[in-house]
């Protein structure tokens, strides 16, 4: 099982925004800057986590994000689920694919199939919440950027 990097990146979005004290407003530029990736990258993602309702983005001169919801009100699975394209691991879970000629009688699928809801399983049983117990290892690794 394997994530994207949108998913990654949403994840350490709301991890950065839960260590944060009573709903302090961050930039998408402060996030950027500590988590070393594309700010531009982070903004569709930040957009989409609003959409979502997982962050609250307040514009203008002293605006920025936060999250929407408590850190125990964020399931993780949730959260994958809705940031994940797809969960096509591999080609024949694409419906659209149609050139392997066992795909009608494949064990492989279904217990690929298996494995993944077992993942996602797993993962629906964690909160961001459970995330940040570690906050003052994690505030000091995030301050040291």
């Amino acid at each position: 099982m394997r994530l994207t990097n949108y998913t990654d990146y949403s994840l350490r979005v709301l991890i950065y925004l839960a260590l944060k004290k009573d709903l302090e407003l961050c930039t998408i530029k402060e996030v950027a800057e500590t988590y070393q990736i594309s700010k531009n990258h982070l903004m569709k993602i930040t957009h989409e986590l609003g959409k979502l309702g997982y962050i609250e983005t307040i514009r203008g001169r002293h605006g920025g994000i936060r999250l929407a919801k408590d850190p125990e009100e964020i399931n993780i699975g949730e959260v994958v689920s809705k940031t994940e394209e797809d969960f096509h691991i591999v080609d024949c879970f694409n419906k659209a694919n149609k050139y392997c000629v066992i795909t009608p009688s494949c064990k492989l699928k279904h217990i690929l199939n298996e494995a993944l809801l077992a993942f996602v399983n797993v993962l629906k049983e964690y909160t961001l919440e459970d995330l940040i117990q570690n906050k003052d290892d994690l505030y000091q690794l995030l301050d040291s950027k």
